[in-house]
Parts: structure tokens; C-alpha cells; sequence
């Protein structure tokens, strides 16, 4: 049996995925009018409910063994609402199995919020996106509810104690200060979400995000989710997204990094199974082990999922 084929067995572990139903729970971004800018474009399909059977629908012929429940900008005046809706849904499904939470680290309501988080037998992170340029060419230090702001720290500092981790996601030009925060915290594992944003693929694009990536990568409490690369008005394919995964895995280890599905979100630039199908042909060569491991035995590790 070839590599290719023994990593068909593997179950999945899909660390980075949503559920909403708008039709219910107010999510400004999916919500109101007009849509917001978007890094995928228009997401007006995505205003529908999406649950379980949907998800597991998408998956296809892929074994999902356990999911980790990210954050969905859910109304910001309510974020324990979001989580004891999660909780309902595995209560009445087994899924999620893990939860990322929305939590904003730099407001007045920050240690109620974190008491209700880490109480919660589903939580096992926090996100909320730190303030950042849309731009490279705009990136500042200490900005105002960046990733800089003192008071954005004195949360973060929390974290630990409370044995929670912080789910980042920030475009890769603001790595650097990712880089001192995982270094000024060291008991606070730091899990980057969406393989740091690369989606300029012109030469400097990619040049700017692999020496920020590589130098992120040397922070041993740094995790790393390969997903959301799609490129907006482009299909989702293993060549175009091979060197993008492989040179990921080589700066961060096999052990250090997970594959995940963004869904529904990155059902905008391919289906489920076309995705997890690239994954797989793009790493068939690795040895089983460290296969699994970036397919199941890392998100199981690092997040815990029941």
C-alpha cells in the first residue's frame, strides 16, 4: 500500500470550522447591510444557517472524527451567548467537540468573560482579531487595540492562568509583534490561524509572509492551522496551494501544525472534499506518522475536543 492510499485511513480532526444560523442569532457580518469588505469578495451565500448536517454533508467521503468550533463574530454585546449555543448543539448532536471563543481582550467585561469561558467543559481558546492594517504598506506598531495596546495585553496575560489559549488571526505583516507576544508569554500557547494570510501571491507577497512565518515559527508555543488560503476569483487547487503548505510544514514541524476545513467560509473558493483531497495529495509523500499527526493527532492534542 502506497503512503497516498494508508493516509486515506486517517481519521480527521478538522481544528478551524463554523456553525451559524442567522436566521436566528445576530452576526453583524452576516446580518446587516450593507456586507462588509471581505477577503474572499462577495459572501452573500454564506447568509443562510449552516449546522451539522450541512457540514457533514460538505465532508463527504472524508471520516471527521471530531471538529473545533471557532468563533463567528456573533454579536459582541453577547459573546457567552455564542458559546451556550455551541454547548446546545453538541448537547444535542456530540458536535462540536471543541470550542473557540469570542473574547475581547481589551474590554471592561474581560474577567467576566474569561470566568465564563474557561468554565465552559467545550472552551479551550479565545479569539477576537487584534486591530490591523489592510495593508503591509499601512502596518503600525502600537496601535490602539493591536496586538501592542497595553491594556490588549493585560488580557492576553490572563489567559494562562485561566488555561486558555489564544486562536490569532492577523495578516502576516503583523507577525512580528505575534512574535514577541508568544515570547513575553510563554506558558500561552498561540495558535495562528489560517497560515498567517497569504493571500498575495506575487513574489514580495510571498517573500513578506514566509521570512514573517519563519521567524514566528522559531516561538515553541506557536501552533499553526493551514487553512483559508483560497485566493479570491481562483479555485481551490493542490497546485496552486502546494508550495504554500509544504513550506508551512517545513518551518513549523509536522507536529506543530493542523489542517483544517474554514467551512463554510472557504466553501467560497472549493468544496470540502476538493480541499481535504489537496491536503492529502499535497503531503502523500510525508511518512504516515506525521500525516496523521497533521490530520488528527495534533488538533486532538491541542484542543482536546470530547
Amino acid at each position: 500500500m502506497s503512503e497516498q492510499q494508508s493516509s486515506e485511513t486517517f481519521p480527521i480532526v478538522d481544528a478551524h470550522h463554523h456553525f451559524w444560523d442567522p436566521t436566528t442569532n445576530y452576526h453583524p457580518w452576516l446580518c446587516d447591510e450593507p456586507p462588509i469588505p471581505f477577503r474572499y469578495g462577495d459572501y452573500r451565500s454564506l447568509r443562510v444557517p449552516y449546522l451539522p448536517p450541512a457540514y457533514f454533508d460538505d465532508a463527504g467521503h472524508h471520516d471527521i472524527v471530531k471538529t473545533v468550533y471557532i468563533e463567528t463574530e456573533w454579536d459582541p454585546a453577547d459573546p457567552i451567548g455564542e458559546l451556550r449555543w455551541v454547548e446546545q448543539l453538541h448537547a444535542a448532536c456530540g458536535h462540536p467537540g471543541a470550542v473557540v471563543a469570542q473574547a475581547w481582550l481589551d474590554r471592561e467585561d474581560v474577567d467576566e468573560v474569561l470566568a465564563a469561558v474557561a468554565a465552559s467543559p467545550l472552551a479551550r481558546s479565545v479569539r477576537h482579531k487584534p486591530r490591523a492594517a489592510a495593508r503591509a504598506v499601512d502596518a503600525r506598531r502600537g496601535e490602539p487595540g493591536s496586538m501592542d495596546d497595553p491594556r490588549w495585553r493585560a488580557g492576553f496575560a490572563k489567559l494562562a492562568g485561566l488555561g486558555l489559549m489564544f486562536d490569532l488571526q492577523t495578516p502576516w505583516w503583523h507577525l512580528e509583534a505575534a512574535l514577541e507576544l508568544a515570547r513575553d508569554f510563554p506558558a500561552t500557547t498561540l495558535v495562528v490561524n489560517h497560515a498567517g494570510l497569504p493571500s498575495d501571491r506575487t513574489r514580495a507577497g510571498l517573500d513578506g509572509w514566509h521570512q514573517a512565518l519563519a521567524a514566528l515559527a522559531d516561538a515553541p508555543n506557536v501552533m499553526i492551522k493551514i487553512s483559508g488560503i483560497g485566493v479570491p476569483g481562483e479555485a481551490w487547487t493542490a497546485a496552486a496551494n502546494r508550495w504554500i503548505v509544504r513550506e508551512i510544514v517545513a518551518m513549523f514541524g509536522p507536529a506543530r501544525c493542523m489542517f483544517a476545513s474554514n467551512f463554510p467560509v472557504d466553501g467560497l473558493c472549493g468544496t470540502f472534499v476538493e480541499i481535504f483531497d489537496g491536503f492529502r495529495s499535497i503531503v502523500s509523500d510525508f511518512e504516515p506518522a506525521d500525516q496523521r499527526a497533521l490530520f488528527h493527532d495534533n488538533a486532538m492534542r491541542v484542543y482536546r475536543p470530547v
